[in-house]
């Protein structure tokens, strides 16, 4: 079976409606998951932890999307869109 890693990341954003980070050096690392249950609970502490700061968000990014070089990438993932 595949690993499908996931990778939990959050920070402050400029706008609360909009993904840029405020600052990237300040981006919070949560960790790397080997399952998206796992990633899926550690975003959700760190996304309740941080509730009262409406700009703060955390995220999940599917690594292991990145590293299937097998599958190609849509036009809109080419771009970043």
């Amino acid at each position: 079976m595949a690993q499908r890693l996931h990778l939990v990341f959050g920070g402050e954003l400029v706008d609360p409606s909009k993904n840029v980070f405020k600052n990237v050096e300040d981006i919070h690392i949560v960790g790397m998951y080997p399952d998206y249950q796992s990633a899926y609970s550690a975003w959700k502490a760190e996304a309740q932890r941080t509730v009262d700061n409406a700009h703060m968000r955390y995220f999940i990014a599917h690594i292991h999307r990145l590293r299937d070089e097998e599958t190609p990438a849509s036009a809109t993932e080419e771009l970043g869109s």
